[in-house]
């Protein structure tokens, strides 16, 4: 079973840049697909970024792409989410979660979640 721990989230203004990381134990999360997802209050999750197990293949959501930027290092049992150019809309809690299925961008298809880390966007 993989257990998931987030951080680097924060308090930041338009335009900054943070780095989110996962850490991942137990299990064989090499062989995972690793997600991210977000939820600001009141609204439901939602899809940010993907990677396969092997980091061959990425998808992101229209909202984040070209700013945000998904990589793994299965040698580190670790996910990354770079973030660039925040904007207020961006502020919600940041999840990551393994599937051992396939890469998806729908959150039954992950079974393993984080706690999540908090990003606030201020504008």
């Amino acid at each position: 079973q993989v257990q998931l721990v987030e951080s680097g989230g924060g308090l930041v203004q338009a335009g900054a840049s943070l780095r989110l990381s996962c850490a991942a134990s137990g299990g064989t999360f090499s062989r995972n697909a690793l997600g991210w997802f977000r939820q600001a209050p009141g609204k439901e999750r939602d899809f940010v970024a993907g990677i396969s197990w092997s980091g061959g293949n990425t998808d992101y959501a229209d909202s984040v792409k070209g700013r945000f930027t998904i990589s793994r290092d299965n040698a580190k049992n670790a996910g990354y989410l770079q973030m660039n150019n925040l904007e207020p809309e961006d502020t919600a809690v940041y999840f990551c979660a393994a599937s051992n299925k396939y890469l998806s961008v729908t959150s039954r298809d992950y079974g393993y979640w984080g706690r999540g880390t908090q990003v606030t966007v201020s504008s």
